[in-house]
């Protein structure tokens, strides 16, 4: 590596200079580039002169941290004499006494949590993680599982009263059929709190703030009874408007929304100054949210023009109710994790998110991704995260924030490009994909945060460690008990045969398909490669050459299945049977490969062209290949027939 002064002063604040790429090919980050990253992350290195000033700076900077973590057990070093007494200090008041080592050292605590360490006027914070996360089988009480559960895009799931999008009422049949079916786990798409929507435009992965829940997915009437229903008959003109939009095969966000929130107005007006347990109820919550809750309500008002904090406290208390009282019932049906939530890997640079914590915020860079084997052209988000340093100062207070957050109620989390624990692409606002470069992040700090609040929670935690995986990051996720995501397309060898699922990985959740991919019946007929023809995304000799490649796969997968001893005669059903077959302690069965759909709700690289994020599930849910489906996987994870569906 070069040591010019510019790529001294990136080396310091963690932009990798060198990175290799997907096909194994070194790659050095562009001057140009280097010197627009730096300037996002505060930094002047127009020329030498300015390197040698920002890297002074950045030494002169404080080395002492608002907190540590650490292991159970492990060794801190202290800036203390041998022999200095020292005391820790947990939450509820508990003392132990300690000493200093002959190497200036002392040991955190056997037991995880957040302690104080003081030593003679010093004081320190320490979060001491306990070794893994809590485990499939801490939440299914047995040392071998095999769980499976189902993948849900919420959105996608209808009820009676939606408004033509999904929410936690047409969640709830969901959880209803897969519990009846032996499922553990009902995993969801992200519900987090969007921004004010214009042009109609949504992606359940750019929130305005992740810490908070999207309103319009909740469902009134799992809250405040059959008074909700009654107030929207009471509008004919809008509950005209509700049949409307839940008659569309496709999501329109501006006009679902907008009706969406004239309910929840109405709502709001008639349960303001009520005086019965609901009301307590809410008035607990706006306590317990306490600064945040107000900031964000604040924010949301004015994002949508309405100036009426108050709504969006009420709407939140309802999405929230809403969905812990989903989780109270899957615990109630005898499921062993329940809901599964989904956590974005950034948020809007213009969010409240981003507002609640300026001084740790990205600013004038956004995430995105170097190009791989399925974006060749790369990707741009649009999205911002936190800074390292901005994460440090601030104690991670950020990250704990939000980890309790989108725990609050939930048996487990999947962290959506978990790669981002370790590093982050970022792009200058308005470059292109490749103009771009990694920033490091303090793996060890928020891994041991994540298993902590992990372990507070009794969550299970699951990556998508999928893309450009850095060497060594799965081995370390694993080692904490952070499961990876093995997907059938993605499982082959080196020569790309389909790997059988003995081999796929034990430390991972296996799944047919994700989001961002085909599914299986959509797999088999191309129907992604035509959509891509379609929209002119490829040459048409690469199209070609992909089709023929397709071909291929879809006879060899059904080879594979043969081998496995799990085709019995539909390729749809055969390919289910054989990824429940991984080894895991968890598969996921996402809702469009369980009814044999054949488009997918995402297609990566496309925005307004292809309907992402606006696709709905059939209503009223096709019984038949439901239940093959769901009795399919059952049976290959369990080895043992369920009952059928009621």
């Amino acid at each position: 590596m070069s040591t010019s002064p510019l790529h001294a002063l990136a080396d310091a604040c963690g932009l990798l200079v060198d990175w290799v790429d997907v096909a194994g090919q070194p790659r050095v980050v562009e001057p140009d580039t280097l010197r627009a990253l730096l300037a996002g992350l505060g930094l002047r290195a127009d020329d030498e002169r300015q390197c040698r000033d920002s890297l002074r700076a950045l030494a002169a900077q404080p080395a002492h941290a608002p907190l540590r973590t650490a292991r159970i057990g492990e060794w801190l070093v202290l800036p203390a004499a041998p022999g200095t007494a020292c005391e820790w200090q947990d939450e509820d008041g508990r003392r132990l006494a300690a000493r200093v080592d002959a190497d200036t050292r002392v040991q955190a605590p056997a037991e995880p949590g957040y302690w104080q360490l003081s030593w003679g006027g010093d004081r320190l914070a320490v979060a001491v993680a306990p070794q893994r996360c809590w485990s499939v089988a801490d939440a299914c009480r047995t040392s071998d599982p095999h769980a499976w559960g189902l993948a849900l895009q919420v959105y996608s799931a209808g009820s009676e009263d939606d408004a033509g999008i999904g929410d936690a009422a047409g969640a709830s049949e969901w959880l209803r059929l897969v519990a009846h079916a032996g499922a553990d786990a009902l995993a969801l798409s992200p519900l987090h709190a969007p921004r004010a929507r214009h042009g109609g435009v949504y992606s359940p992965y750019s929130p305005s703030d992740r810490r908070f829940l999207d309103p319009l997915q909740a469902a009134p009437t799992h809250v405040l009874g059959p008074g909700a229903s009654a107030a929207l008959m009471a509008l004919p003109s809008l509950r005209e408007r509700f049949a409307q939009l839940q008659a569309q095969p496709l999501i329109d966000w501006n006009a679902s929304g907008a009706a969406k929130w004239q309910w929840l107005r109405t709502l709001h007006d008639r349960f303001d100054g009520t005086d019965d347990g609901l009301h307590a109820d809410f008035l607990r919550f706006r306590e317990e949210g306490g600064t945040a809750l107000a900031d964000y309500a604040r924010f949301a008002a004015r994002d949508h023009g309405d100036d009426d904090p108050g709504l969006h406290l009420f709407a939140q208390w309802l999405a929230q109710r809403s969905w812990s009282g989903l989780q109270r019932e899957a615990r109630e049906r005898g499921m062993g994790i329940g809901l599964i939530a989904d956590l974005a890997v950034g948020f809007d640079p213009a969010g409240a998110e981003a507002v609640a914590w300026p001084q740790a915020a990205l600013h004038g860079l956004v995430l995105g991704a170097p190009p791989d084997a399925f974006n060749p052209d790369g990707q741009v988000w649009g999205i911002a995260s936190y800074s390292p340093r901005g994460l440090r100062e601030t104690g991670y207070a950020p990250f704990v924030q939000l980890l309790r957050a989108v725990l609050r109620d939930r048996g487990g989390l999947r962290i959506d490009h978990i790669l981002g624990l370790l590093r982050l692409w970022l792009v200058p606002a308005g470059a292109a994909p490749g103009e771009g470069g990694y920033l490091r992040y303090p793996l060890h700090d928020l891994l041991n945060l994540l298993a902590l609040e992990s372990w507070r929670h009794r969550a299970i935690v699951i990556g998508e460690d999928l893309g450009v995986v850095p060497p060594g990051l799965r081995e370390d996720l694993a080692s904490r008990g952070v499961l990876g995501t093995d997907v059938l397309l993605f499982s082959r060898d080196e020569d790309g045969r389909f790997l059988p699922p003995g081999r796929w990985r034990r430390d991972a959740v296996a799944t047919s398909s994700t989001h961002d991919l085909p599914t299986l019946c959509g797999w088999r007929a191309a129907r992604d490669l035509d959509w891509r023809e379609r929209l002119g995304l490829g040459t048409p000799a690469q199209l070609r050459q992909e089709r023929t490649a397709r071909r291929a796969a879809v006879v060899q997968l059904r080879a594979a299945c043969g081998s496995e001893g799990v085709a019995e005669g539909d390729p749809w059903l055969d390919a289910l049977r054989y990824t429940a077959r991984a080894p895991g302690a968890l598969a996921l069965l996402p809702a469009e490969d369980a009814l044999a759909l054949g488009e997918q709700p995402n297609l990566p690289g496309t925005v307004a062209t292809h309907p992402n994020w606006r696709r709905r599930l059939p209503q009223p849910l096709p019984v038949e290949p439901l239940q093959q489906s769901l009795l399919a996987f059952a049976d290959a994870r369990h080895g043992a027939r369920t009952e059928p569906l009621a």
